[in-house]
Parts: C-alpha cells; sequence; structure tokens
C-alpha cells in the first residue's frame, strides 16, 4: 500500500513540474498592449529584479502597475532619520525610479504596511487586499517575488510574506467564494491570472530568461535614482550622489548582473496552471 502510495506522490510532483515547466503562449519580450500587474515587497525590488524587463514592457505599449507591500521606512543607518522621512523619501524615489523605466506614478499602488512588519499584518486581510488588487487589474501577466527563493526560505522577512500572499491572493481570485464582499459590494468577478513570472529565483529553477542588453543602462540608472537604498546615503543620508561614489555604484551594479550566453539576463521561473493544485 505505501509503495502506491509513493507512486501517487511522485505522479502528483511530476504533474505539477509539468504546470512549472509549461512555454508561456507569448514570450514577455512579445507582448504588446497587455495589463502586466507587478507585487514587490518593497520599492527597490521590482527593479532589482526586473527592472530591464519592465522597461521592455513599458517601451512595447504595455500597461504596467505596481503594488508595493511596504513603505520601507526602516531601512537606514542615518540616526538622525525618522521613519516617516524615510518613507516620504522612498515613496519619491521609487516614483523617480519607476519613471526612468516608463512606469507613471499614476499607476504605482501602494498598501502601506511598515517595513519589517508584513508578517505581522492580519494575514485574511493582505490576502484580501492583494485579491483586489488582481480582480481589479485583471492583469495578462504578474510579476512577484518567487515563493522559493533562499531568502525567502531562511528569513524572517517582508520578502517570504509578499511572495507567499500574492500567491494565495492569485487562487482566491479565481474563486468568488473567496471575500464574496468583493463581487457582491464592489462588482469585482473572479479572475484567474493567465501566467506568472517570478523574479528572483533559485539557479535550478529558472526556466525563463529576459536579454536585458540595450536596457541594462536604464535599469542602473533606475536603481541609482533610489539614493538613499545606497551607501554612503544609506548611512548619513543626503538626496543627491557625490560623483565617485556614483561611478563605483554604477560599475558594481554592472558587474552583478547576470549574463547567459554573452548576453545580460533577467532571470525568471515562470509558472501556470499550479495554483490549481
Amino acid at each position: 500500500m505505501r509503495s502506491v502510495w509513493e507512486g501517487l506522490v511522485l505522479l502528483a510532483v511530476l504533474v505539477a513540474g509539468v504546470a512549472y515547466a509549461q512555454e508561456p503562449h507569448t514570450r514577455l519580450e512579445d507582448l504588446h498592449g497587455k495589463t502586466i500587474l507587478v507585487f514587490t515587497p518593497h520599492p527597490d525590488d521590482e527593479v532589482f529584479g526586473a527592472g530591464g524587463t519592465i522597461a521592455l514592457l513599458n517601451r512595447n505599449k504595455n500597461k504596467v502597475i505596481l503594488a508595493i507591500y511596504t513603505n520601507d521606512d526602516k531601512g537606514s543607518l542615518d540616526p538622525d532619520m525618522s521613519r516617516e522621512k524615510l518613507a516620504q523619501i522612498r515613496k519619491l524615489e521609487e516614483e523617480k525610479s519607476e519613471a526612468l523605466l516608463g512606469t507613471p506614478k499614476e499607476n504605482i499602488l501602494w498598501l502601506g504596511y511598515d517595513d519589517g512588519m508584513l508578517e505581522y499584518a492580519p494575514t485574511p486581510h493582505l490576502v484580501e487586499q492583494a485579491t483586489e488588487i488582481i480582480r481589479r487589474v485583471r492583469p495578462d501577466v504578474l510579476l512577484s517575488v518567487d515563493p522559493g527563493e533562499y531568502y525567502e526560505r531562511w528569513h524572517k522577512t517582508d520578502h517570504r510574506m509578499a511572495s507567499f500572499n500574492t500567491v494565495d491572493a492569485v487562487r482566491a481570485a479565481e474563486f468568488w467564494l473567496y471575500f464574496p464582499n468583493q463581487k457582491l459590494e464592489m462588482g469585482l468577478q473572479p479572475y484567474r491570472v493567465p501566467e506568472l513570472y517570478f523574479f528572483y529565483p533559485t539557479p535550478q529553477e529558472t526556466n525563463y530568461s529576459v536579454v536585458i542588453d540595450d536596457l541594462l543602462e536604464a535599469k542602473i540608472r533606475s536603481l541609482t535614482a533610489q539614493v538613499s537604498q545606497f551607501s554612503p546615503s544609506e548611512d548619513k543620508y543626503r538626496a543627491d550622489w557625490d560623483p565617485k561614489d556614483l561611478s563605483s555604484t554604477l560599475d558594481g551594479l554592472k558587474k552583478m548582473q547576470t549574463r547567459k550566453d554573452g548576453h545580460y539576463v533577467e532571470s525568471f521561473r515562470f509558472a501556470t496552471g499550479f495554483n490549481q493544485e
């Protein structure tokens, strides 16, 4: 009996694996006129993980909408910094950063949770919020942090909560009896997300790459627009860059970018249909 059970478990794993390994209907690079929803734990994560891809999607006349879970109000070593001031700095920097990628600030949704506190938020409410966004936006493609990445597995962090909460909301959005008030009171219909791409994947689970050779400069400039995220501004806040610090940071970011077959790429784990398992 045990061997039968083990065989069924193996079959389920193989079936799930097929769902993860499917090819997308249309490559991200070829999407035009579509709606793309990006969930990110903090302002800057989506740029580190998918900034070049976001720039490409915007360039191809897709509508990119960002949903940012936290206000990133604690990530400073400056003893004179306040949470309120940092949250406002990060908001303005994010708007400038995304503008360089082609995303207008009106397409940025702030859920407003305090930095480091996402895992302590009321879980049903958090899932309900993300579910409402999915049902309202009705994206053709959704991008989010990979829930299987090492950082999410081993650290109690906003990254982990954001990744798992988004996946839970993707599933809930399909079935109207999850948060039925959204249909009965808001007129939001159930919605099945067709395709998902997870950024920050583990190397062994990466199954999709986007070449960003001609967009690398835009990505790096977008990142450095978030001055407070980098040293020395992280240590003692200043609103601009010292030219020497900027030059070394630009070089460092370029060296950090993943390369594959002689190209700069952004890596993803593509998935579809797994949320039905």
